[in-house]
């Protein structure tokens, strides 16, 4: 394991814990702005992570993808992890269908502005001449070089995994199984008949998301990235 490894893994860490802060305090703030104080009440509108910590979600299962390859464990792959459910109360929204969609869709709405406030910021680095664009380069890469300058290159490694993060995160989310925001917004999609149904899928929904998790991810990321490397690019030719 070397520094850099420890480094990124620790970076990566941090930048998970802020994101699903960020997710979780979405959904408050949107359904306190809908009409439901329960999870204002309770102090989840904040990006605090202790008031948003699940201990096996949060803690527990990101830091072995993060920390496990670095110890030789085999584990790894995509980031993803889990905070504490917001708590909602529906029949406190004024249009409960609506209200409660719109909420739901406030968490991963909130990953995807932090990819492109990372997008910005490898962009804005990219534009600050030569330095910077090694820094991006290297960042994208994964590296850390030993010329530069140490302050821009940690600033894009930042912006970098804040995308990567978000981005895993944005996808995982929107999974179409409960109790993932996907899940609640294909149920509130779907006839009354099917509810029922459909219900009954959320007992094999930890078996479903290992299953599918990593291909349905892989998916969506690969040509995700791609589109952000091809604008990254163009900052890189302009900077």
């Amino acid at each position: 394991m070397s520094s850099l490894d420890l480094v990124i893994a620790i970076f990566e860490f941090v930048i998970l814990l802020f994101s699903l802060s960020a997710h979780e305090c979405a959904h408050a703030w949107t359904a306190l702005q809908l009409g439901d104080q329960t999870a204002y009440q309770q102090g989840r509108v904040t990006l605090n992570p202790i008031k948003h910590i699940d201990v096996l979600g949060t803690l527990v299962f990101p830091a072995l993808m993060i920390f496990g390859p670095l110890l030789g464990l085999g584990l790894g792959g995509f980031l993803v992890g889990w905070a504490k459910p917001t708590p909602v109360i529906t029949r406190n929204f004024r249009r409960v269908k609506r209200d409660e969609m719109v909420t739901t869709l406030a968490g991963p709405l909130s990953n995807l502005v932090l990819v492109v406030v990372g997008f910005l910021l490898l962009a804005g680095i990219a534009m600050m001449g030569s330095e910077g664009r090694v820094a991006v380069v290297a960042a994208m890469n994964m590296q850390v070089l030993l010329e530069g300058t140490g302050w821009l290159q940690a600033l894009a490694l930042i912006g970098y995994l804040a995308i990567e993060v978000n981005l895993a995160l944005l996808f995982f989310n929107l999974m179409p199984i409960p109790p993932l925001d996907g899940g609640y917004l294909l149920r509130n999609a779907l006839p009354y008949r099917a509810v029922g149904v459909y219900d009954q899928v959320g007992r094999f929904a930890f078996f479903l998301v290992l299953l599918l998790g990593g291909f349905w991810i892989r998916f969506f990321m690969v040509p995700s990235n791609r589109l952000i490397e091809s604008g990254i690019a163009l900052f890189l030719h302009l900077g």
